[in-house]
């Protein structure tokens, strides 16, 4: 017989864990990881309506995208363009990036699928006598490895052409040059850090659906088990 078990830790648990792979899903497709260097106002950037200048547009780049200005000759208007710059794996600026695109894929898939694991785990506790929740933290553990691989050799690719025609010549293998950090990239890191949370914590989750509290519940023949 099924019971469903929901107590407050797990709960926690379970959203956390969801929070994290969407943040870290949504980094890995941005272009905000890099913040280039601001693009010089000429004529064409005057609003011709004011008379003023418009400010000086950042372009940004992503690991495998980017988002730049396209300014329209015969109007004053200007459109931001953003899209995937690398039609192909092999197209990724640089070897280093595709290192990083591989490990964050893989800990990404690894995060969607415990994700959605932790949907069910209300209802399913444990699979062949193996507890479902002690499965998914070590499996969050294994992201986590994954995600701090890509994070660090991402630095090692902003000497490559596509990084230095955005941040300047001085730019190089862990060095930014004119760049600034986008907010992709401290999403992911701050994903990555709380990926290795949701693995200690479901540990926590475990202990708090086979307490003794719930244990009584299911002695009593309750079906649907609710401990705060």
């Amino acid at each position: 017989m099924c019971h469903v078990i929901v107590t407050c830790r797990s709960m926690l648990w379970t959203l956390l864990s969801i929070v994290v792979a969407f943040a870290e899903l949504i980094a890995f497709m941005s272009a905000d990881w890099l913040i280039g260097k601001a693009k010089p106002v000429n004529s064409e950037d005057t609003d011709n309506r004011t008379g003023g200048s418009q400010e000086p547009y950042h372009p940004t780049l992503g690991i495998y995208g980017r988002c730049t200005r396209i300014s329209h000759v015969q109007v004053s208007r200007r459109d931001t363009l953003c899209g995937p710059y690398a039609e192909n794996f092999n197209e990724i600026a640089s070897g280093f990036w595709q290192a990083t695109a591989i490990f964050l894929a893989v800990g990404i898939m690894i995060l969607c699928a415990v994700a959605f694991v932790s949907v069910f785990t209300m209802c399913v506790q444990s699979v062949m006598k193996k507890s479902i929740f002690n499965v998914c933290g070590l499996l969050q553990g294994i992201a986590g490895l994954f995600l701090i691989l890509g994070l660090m050799l991402y630095p090692a690719g902003w000497g490559c052409q596509k990084a230095v025609s955005y941040c300047g010549h001085y730019a190089s293998a862990y060095k930014l040059g004119d760049c600034s950090l986008g907010w992709a990239f401290y999403t992911a890191i701050g994903g990555t850090i709380l990926t290795f949370v949701c693995a200690v914590f479901s540990a926590q989750a475990e202990i708090a659906t086979s307490s003794d509290k719930v244990q009584e519940e299911i002695e009593e023949g309750k079906n649907l088990i609710c401990l705060l």
